[in-house]
């Protein structure tokens, strides 16, 4: 069902997600083709606001808080998942892995790799600082409009 909190989870996540990406961008390789990267972390955002976000704004700042932490930790859990499951496939059709369970488990290799590559100080202060904000401003307007 729609609500403002909701939408605002929805509206905060995907500009954070929008502000990650483009700190993500200096740390990759020279020559790394990013494609429609901060557009899909956009979407990634958006729907990690809605979806998590959005179902724990009723319970009060504190849990707010805690479900804005969660909504950021999440967000960065599924584009990781998402983007080393594509390089997989990438890898896979260039017949990178000998058989299925050397892809799956290049899948956490691969996020595991991106993953230590984004973990910089001001990524995951970013990422915690705006995602306590994002849920306290979601608890604010679920208490406003709701």
């Amino acid at each position: 069902m729609p609500t403002a909190a909701r939408m605002a989870g929805a509206v905060v996540f995907g500009i954070l997600a929008w502000f990650i990406s483009e700190m993500v961008k200096p740390l990759m390789p020279d020559g790394t083709d990013f494609g429609r990267f901060s557009e899909y972390n956009i979407m990634i955002g958006i729907l990690s606001g809605w979806i998590v976000m959005g179902t724990r704004s009723n319970e009060g700042s504190r849990a707010a808080v805690g479900g804005g932490l969660t909504t950021a930790i999440a967000m960065m859990f599924w584009g990781l998942l998402i983007y080393s499951v594509v390089e997989m496939i990438k890898l896979s059709f260039r017949k990178h892995y000998p058989g299925p369970v050397e892809a799956v488990v290049g899948v956490f290799e691969l996020g595991f790799e991106y993953g230590t590559m984004i973990a910089t100080p001001s990524i995951i202060g970013t990422l915690l600082v705006c995602g306590a904000i994002g849920g306290a401003f979601c608890s604010w307007v679920a208490q406003r409009w709701s």
